[in-house]
């Protein structure tokens, strides 16, 4: 499993794909103030940095993935 919800911490683990999207979106709508752990995570499917780009989760943690690390999380801490 990709996804792992701990109490008010998402985690994403190893490669996230387009149908972890739909599951990562559902939490976040469901929990707003959750936040997102990627330090697990090796790459993201454009379709979960999608629902990160519009959302805007506190994202946790140092990903491997250097797209993730240089340029989203950077935009997800820059006013909107």
């Amino acid at each position: 499993m990709t996804i792992i919800v701990d109490g008010a911490v998402i985690r994403l683990v190893g490669i996230c794909g387009a149908e972890d999207a739909e599951i990562l979106l559902s939490h976040l709508q469901e929990m707003p103030e959750s936040q997102i752990d990627v330090s697990a995570s090796r790459h993201l499917h454009g379709a979960v940095v999608q629902v990160f780009l519009a959302l805007r989760p506190t994202v946790r943690g140092m990903a491997e993935d250097v797209f993730l690390r240089d340029w989203v999380i950077p935009c997800l801490a820059a006013p909107p």
